[in-house]
């Protein structure tokens, strides 16, 4: 870099404004009745956005130091996570259905929309984390642009300043004396716990200076934050999702990669009965439909390990870790997982048997039972008779063309196309079955699948979580506060005084709250023969 050489001999990088070491202005001329106060922000320091403009590599790092970009970015954030609301996100729609049919039968065309660009999944979309991870980008950049040459401008200030920096300062005062005793001013700022340097006679008094590095601990802390929250991607950082289990199922935890199951050895729900124990709750119990309030549901389960390798195909073994009984706000805690009792579906379709009828005769020959969950497709009930299932449609319903078809895999209302093989009907017969509906697509058949009856099982819905980022997202938080309170409540402030010919010249600057400076310098300089500084902010304006 080159470099810029100053009155004083000091060396500045180049882009710089006012001397690192005496402040004088480069480039400008001296101004006894100055007309502009000098930029005090960044010290007048050379930025890197600022001096390089030629490279590719300057043009990225001059668009993600801009302001402007960080403060579109984060609007852009805000309108996409609104829009996020707007209806729900994937993972809270019923799991009987899917997401493409969820938001265009919910909500229409906005809904189909909706799902089209993504918004259905939008925290783990690739667009999303593309604009957190430019936020982030933005804020390293903005920050590394402004902190490095501030850092280095406040560590090189010299005491002696220029007369120029002094004239240019928004709180300025010269007083004619010859009075060069300064011990009784030393000593009141010292007593106001400023740092005093002395060169010269020339005096700078300095307190606060670590307020002005509170809005860079603001971005270090969201820096973190926005690093834990990406790290959510990452697969076995992050963990969040339901687990659907029927009694007396074995079920793999999901986020632990096959090595932890769970068995559900009983669903349990309790409800409160109006009666004279429970006045409390009579007025609540009446008002619900069925005359029930849900008292308690849990699930008593046992958790148990894999051991050894996955071999597919084959039955995993298992052992044993612990048995619990997960109530709501009472989950079953393991290596950082968490199991929470969120949901629960109560006798849900599991086994149907049916009976092969003469239809003539009523005579039957066997029974078979279905499980809905693994059907088989060939069922043999000896003597020649057989039946064999065609198609199943575990949630059948008649779509636009007005073909049966499924809307998901889970037994809602199952229906079944059996082919009854008998001696007399070799070829088989058709029939279509479902609940409360038979059709017979050949006409009138000779046989006829008779429903028998259902057997019914509880699931279970448990809440699966871990989070191994809430350490980051909690010390960045924490971070982001410390930087909040050190730039709110504190501020940088500087006193200059410097001997000029016969005059003794009296220069403030602080960040913020300029009122409670010039209130400070009239209780240090109050009963000295100098002038008080005065505010030429008013008298600037003024002469505009």
């Amino acid at each position: 870099m080159n470099k810029v050489q100053c009155e004083c001999s000091h060396a500045n990088p180049q882009g710089t404004h006012i001397c690192e070491s005496c402040g004088n202005p480069i480039g400008d001329k001296e101004q006894k009745e100055p007309k502009h106060l000098l930029d005090m922000k960044y010290e007048g320091s050379a930025r890197r956005s600022q001096t390089y403009k030629k490279t590719f590599i300057d043009k990225i790092w001059n668009f993600f130091s801009s302001v402007k970009v960080g403060i579109w970015i984060i609007v852009l954030l805000l309108i996409a996570s609104a829009l996020g609301t707007v209806f729900p996100q994937e993972m809270y729609i019923p799991p009987t259905m899917t997401a493409s049919e969820f938001y265009k039968d919910e909500y229409g065309v906005l809904g189909q929309l909706y799902y089209d660009l993504g918004f259905h999944n939008l925290y783990g979309s690739w667009w999303y984390m593309i604009l957190v991870a430019s936020l982030g980008i933005s804020l390293v950049i903005a920050s590394l642009d402004r902190f490095v040459p501030l850092y280095r401008a406040l560590k090189k200030q010299g005491v002696t300043r220029h007369a120029s920096f002094m004239k240019r300062q928004r709180l300025f005062s010269a007083t004619k004396t010859d009075e060069t005793n300064l011990e009784t001013i030393k000593e009141r700022l010292t007593s106001r716990r400023y740092n005093v340097r002395e060169e010269n006679g020339n005096l700078l008094a300095e307190k606060g200076r670590f307020s002005r590095w509170g809005p860079y601990v603001n971005h270090c802390g969201l820096i973190l934050f926005l690093f834990g929250a990406m790290l959510r991607f990452i697969p076995g950082m992050y963990v969040d999702e339901v687990l659907w289990v029927r009694e007396g199922e074995t079920a793999v935890i999901p986020g632990t990669e096959g090595k932890y199951y769970l068995e559900n050895k009983e669903f349990i729900m309790e409800v409160y009965e109006k009666d004279k124990e429970n006045e409390v709750f009579a007025d609540a119990i009446t008002r619900v439909g069925d005359g029930s309030v849900v008292k308690n549901f849990q699930s008593n389960v046992v958790l148990y390990e894999r051991k050894g390798e996955i071999v597919h195909g084959a039955e995993p073994n298992l052992e044993e870790v612990k048995q619990e009984e997960i109530r709501v706000n009472e989950p079953l805690k393991f290596n950082s997982f968490s199991l929470y009792q969120v949901d629960y579906k109560l006798d849900e379709l599991n086994k149907m048997t049916f009976s092969l009828i003469d239809k003539e005769t009523e005579k039957s020959f066997g029974e078979i039972t279905v499980d809905l969950l693994d059907p088989q497709s060939n069922y043999d009930l000896g003597n020649g008779y057989k039946v064999e299932i065609s198609t199943y449609l575990p949630d059948f319903f008649f779509n636009e063309e007005g073909v049966p078809s499924t809307k998901t895999r889970i037994p809602n209302n199952p229906a079944f196309v059996f082919k009854m093989i008998t001696p007399e009907t070799p070829k088989g017969e058709t029939s279509f079955v479902a609940i409360q509906q038979t059709i017979e697509p050949s006409g009138d058949n000779q046989y006829k699948m008779k429903f028998q009856g259902v057997e019914t099982k509880n699931l279970t819905a448990l809440t699966v979580r871990k989070d191994l980022t809430l350490w980051f997202l909690a010390l960045g938080g924490a971070i982001f506060m410390i930087g909040v309170i050190q730039g709110m409540y504190w501020n940088h402030r500087r006193i200059w005084i410097r001997r000029s010919d016969d005059e003794l010249l009296i220069a403030g600057h602080t960040n913020k709250n300029w009122y409670g400076l010039s209130q400070e310098l009239k209780l240090i300089l109050d009963g000295t023969s100098l002038t008080i500084p005065k505010d030429q902010m008013k008298k600037i304006i003024t002469n505009e």
